[in-house]
């Protein structure tokens, strides 16, 4: 691309398995200023770049079911949008776990697209493996599994701002080992080795977000030299990333139960990295999945 980036029009191709939230992502696409197509013949796109309102940038919903459906196809088109004057392509995918897919069929009762002799698992298992190279290709990967509808708002609004202007937008989370390291992360820091809250008794039911349980891993003698070297890394690497091109940086934070030091961890990274002017989202799965289930 010849042209500068906040001049370029930005096309967005959403995609992803059935169920992960393709068509609310555009929905929030279309809120944010971008005109949305969902499921448009892919033969028919260079009659919609070359239509009016031109100035407004494009999201594409790209539907597996789609006769023309094909991944060689639509990495083939990715290239060649890359190279062509005053566009700045990027391709969306919606990630989500197997279980959770099957799970959000069996709640809505709906026959999974692929599937057949009323087997969602088959269709389910098909259709991820037929979008593996676009997953591969993707410019911004955001992981529903456990992403309900009001937070997948944030996280599209958060990598695609309402401009259309890019820049490395840090997403900082933390996590629980205990219940696996989460999905499509690029950097994640263990807690594990500062002093745990967990063993205070009048602190145990307490998360990272209190005054107190903060006060207490703060106190640990190794948290501060700990805070300022990751954020020397970080601050090092962020520009570099930017000038590769990458939209966004996941970055986490793990401690035993997800509850406590990788929270404390998590809020004064985000916050470290927000002051040195960076786009930064923050979430803490643990703690979120615990409203989930007591809502």
């Amino acid at each position: 691309m010849k042209r500068s980036e906040t001049t370029a029009r930005r096309i967005v191709f959403v995609t992803g398995p059935s169920g992960a939230g393709r068509s609310s992502a555009l929905n929030v696409l279309e809120d944010a200023g971008f005109e949305a197509v969902d499921n448009l013949p892919l033969r028919l796109l260079p009659h919609l770049l070359e239509g009016g309102g031109q100035d407004r940038p494009l999201a594409l919903g790209i539907d597996p079911r789609n006769r023309e459906f094909s991944t060689t196809r639509i990495v083939d088109l990715l290239g060649d949008l890359a190279g062509s004057p005053g566009l700045a392509p990027e391709l969306l995918f919606l990630d989500c776990a197997t279980n959770i897919l099957l799970r959000r069929f069996s709640e809505t009762r709906r026959r999974h697209p692929l599937a057949t002799n009323d087997q969602p698992l088959d269709g389910v298992t098909r259709e991820i493996e037929m979008l593996r190279p676009l997953r591969a290709r993707a410019d911004v990967l955001i992981d529903t599994s456990e992403l309900n509808v009001h937070q997948l708002r944030v996280e599209v609004e958060t990598w695609f701002a309402p401009e259309g202007q890019r820049n490395l937008t840090v997403s900082v989370q933390s996590f629980s080992y205990k219940r696996g390291l989460p999905r499509s992360v690029d950097m994640i820091f263990d807690c594990r080795f500062l002093t745990n809250p967990y063993w205070v008794p009048e602190l145990r039911a307490l998360n990272g977000m209190d005054a107190e349980v903060v006060a207490h891993v703060m106190s640990d003698q190794r948290f501060a030299a700990f805070a300022e070297k990751v954020l020397d890394i970080n601050l090092l690497l962020l520009p570099a990333y930017r000038e590769e091109g990458k939209s966004y940086l996941s970055i986490a934070f793990g401690c035993t139960g997800g509850q406590h030091r990788s929270v404390v961890m998590a809020q004064k990274h985000a916050l470290q990295l927000a002051e040195a002017g960076w786009q930064v989202s923050i979430r803490h799965r643990e703690l979120d999945l615990r409203k989930k289930e007591e809502a």
